[in-house]
């Protein structure tokens, strides 16, 4: 499964929504409602679906899905290059 399939699988089973609420550009705080809570739940759900560790800088670029994904492609490529 790709990467924004996985992390679209997470938002809609943590943030109990529908997946047709997750478009790409749309942003989760502003457009979905998702709080600072969620937001740290939203980053623990994902680095144990990806078995990754994300940093402070790296979770204030998750707005929309299409940033998230990015960031977490990032991630994998560069742990997979070292």
């Amino acid at each position: 499964m790709e990467t924004k399939n996985r992390i679209k699988n997470v938002l809609v089973t943590l943030l109990k929504i529908k997946p047709e609420e997750l478009k790409d550009g749309i942003s989760l705080q502003d457009s979905i409602g998702v709080d600072s809570t969620e937001m740290v739940e939203t980053v623990i759900a994902l680095e144990k679906e990806f078995g990754t560790k994300l940093s402070a800088k790296e979770v204030t670029k998750f707005n929309t899905i299409e940033q998230i994904t990015n960031t977490i492609n990032s991630k994998l490529t560069n742990s997979k290059l070292k």
